[in-house]
């Protein structure tokens, strides 16, 4: 468990700089360069994944179920994922009116994620994982809408052209992972 632990704060401790301190952010990037910092945070967040990868899959071998989820659940979270799937793509693809109306649908995606797996999971590795990322895209979402409304962001609405875009991702990214990569990666088949 305690793999899993120091994992999760590597992984939010690195994913917090931009809303804790993005004058730090800001000067590292111009002191090293945007690339050279990139590579740096990306090397973080690694091993931070590869810490909880390897924490979760020990803790595993001996869960401990806090409750039982209902067998039903499975579908509602699998719909919400495809919900979290479109505010994904709509995060990644410009001029989404997504985007547009809510400045960080990622995050936004990322509470649903969370959230669709903390009420179909009931071991407590589950609940630690999942509800640790919940709080974080919580706070995270709160804390950068409350700077970007203060700070004057905008985010443009190109047209209903790139919203398509998103959904055609959304579903084949939703029908990839529900029916092939979610077994492949977790073991675990999402609708069965």
């Amino acid at each position: 468990m305690l793999i899993l632990v120091i994992g999760l704060v590597m992984f939010f401790v690195l994913h917090s700089v931009q809303i804790i301190a993005p004058k730090w952010r800001e000067e590292g990037i111009l002191r090293h360069g945007k690339m050279r910092w990139q590579m740096r945070f990306g090397m973080g967040a690694l091993i931070a994944v590869a810490f909880i990868w390897m924490g979760f899959t020990q803790v595993r071998l001996d869960p401990t179920w806090v409750w039982l989820p209902p067998s039903w659940i499975r579908q509602v979270s699998s719909l919400l994922m495809l919900v979290s799937f479109y505010f994904a793509a709509c995060a990644l693809i410009p001029g989404t009116k997504l985007k547009a109306m809510t400045g960080r649908p990622f995050l936004l995606a990322v509470k649903l994620w969370a959230f669709a797996h903390l009420i179909s999971n009931g071991k407590l590795e589950d609940i630690i994982i999942f509800g640790s990322f919940l709080v974080w895209s919580i706070v995270a979402y709160a804390v950068l809408r409350r700077r970007d409304r203060a700070e004057g962001v905008k985010h443009g609405y190109i047209g209903i052209h790139m919203d398509l875009a998103a959904f055609t991702i959304t579903m084949i990214a939703w029908f990839g992972m529900v029916f092939y990569f979610h077994k492949l990666l977790f073991g675990v088949a999402p609708l069965v």
